[in-house]
């Protein structure tokens, strides 16, 4: 019999949190180059792919919320898991078109269900700080995207087949890991709340947060799409371009630890927004960019802003929701970044295919600069009112 644990440890959400990212990272950047060169589909079609597989994510992001809260939180990351895991071995065997896009839907729903998932039962951790447990869980899914992006860029030259036994046995590695650590009921003290339902205000401050993150993650994923393409037309190698997701995630998993203790000493929000800006000025240098040099110097920008500002952002929700309610909430903020990678790789492939990459780079921008200046504006809104 397995023992039920009181609370998941912090070892067992990092690895979670690594292996199922590892696993996504071999899909994201895959799909694109495998569909347009090996395929011999559109890039729009491409996005429509990435568009079902995360619309599907969304769903499961949502699902995983109400299952959280409403059913067993260890069966639903198994069901989660599951989920990812049939598809993804089915994939071995058979990965023509349709049957490649079909799979990716259900992929897509397993991992929605268990991001939330594990993102929820990191909420519940009480023996740590909320906002050292998501600094740690954003560390291991960067090191995940660190393994899967480099694993994908060397085993694509021996057979699309090997990429996706190594994603599953990734998933039957997550599965044991819940198996053995996230086997346990969360008990909602219903009688004792610390904190009731989230206020007007700060329910209004949840929603625009998670625009920002909807900008900004479809930003990031045409990285994740169109610009492996772009950058293959520039004549670097697809084996360079995933080089460069290994640079961010090792400039993250040791960066970021500096980061955390920097971040000690600012408000929080504070931080994701000085974090943000540097992430989306970092945009503005891909209009620019024409040499794999360019691109070196635009992805450390980027993760220098994101590793400042992104890790913070769920507990900033967290910090907001109500004590009965961290399912909800976390299941909302990891909706609009799924709907975020649903949008990002259809509208970057539309706006290429009837404009440029230039006018794509200044669009997300605007799109980010405006969402960011919105939540700043509330959060300043929401202070004044509780200092009156």
């Amino acid at each position: 019999m397995w023992k039920t644990r009181k609370e998941v440890s912090l070892a067992g959400i990092l690895s979670a949190t690594l292996l199922l990212n590892a696993a996504a990272a071999c899909m994201w950047p895959l799909t694109t180059v495998y569909m347009h060169n090996q395929l011999h589909q559109t890039l729009a079609l491409a996005g429509v792919a990435l568009l079902g597989m995360s619309l599907c994510m969304i769903l499961g992001n949502w699902l995983g919320g109400v299952l959280f809260d409403k059913w067993s939180p260890f069966l639903s990351g198994v069901v989660g898991t599951l989920c990812s895991l049939i598809p993804m071995v089915l994939l071995i065997f058979f990965h023509g078109w349709p049957i490649f896009g079909i799979m990716l839907l259900f992929i897509g729903l397993g991992d929605g269900i268990v991001m939330t998932v594990v993102n929820s039962f990191a909420a519940n951790v009480t023996q740590i700080s909320s906002r050292r447990v998501f600094n740690w869980l954003y560390i291991g899914m960067n090191l995940g995207v660190v393994l899967g992006t480099l694993m994908v860029g060397y085993l694509m030259d021996h057979g699309v087949q090997l990429v996706f036994i190594t994603a599953s046995v990734c998933y039957a590695a997550l599965l044991i890991i819940f198996i053995a650590d996230f086997r346990m009921e969360i008990v909602q003290e219903t009688k004792h709340l610390k904190k009731g339902p989230a206020k007007p205000a700060q329910l209004n401050l949840i929603w625009l947060i998670a625009l920002l993150v909807f900008c900004m993650y479809l930003s990031y994923s045409l990285w994740e799409s169109v610009i492996s393409v772009h950058m293959t037309n520039l004549g670097i190698s697809f084996e360079h371009y995933s080089l460069l997701w290994t640079l961010n995630g090792l400039l993250i998993v040791f960066g970021q630890p500096l980061a955390n203790r920097i971040g000690t000493y600012f408000k929080m929000s504070s931080q994701i927004a000085v974090g943000s800006l540097i992430f989306i000025l970092s945009f503005l240098l891909l209009v620019f960019a024409k040499s794999y040099a360019m691109f070196v110097i635009t992805m450390i920008i980027l993760t220098v802003g994101e590793m400042t500002g992104f890790p913070g952002i769920p507990a900033w929700i967290d910090s907001l929701a109500g004590d009965n309610d961290k399912g909800k909430f976390q299941g909302i903020y990891n909706m609009a970044i799924s709907f975020g990678r649903a949008v990002g790789p259809l509208y970057g492939g539309l706006i290429i295919e009837y404009g440029n990459y230039q006018s794509l780079f200044w669009s997300v921008t605007a799109f980010m600069l405006l969402a960011l200046a919105a939540v700043m504006v509330r959060n300043r809104l929401n202070i004044a009112k509780l200092n009156k």
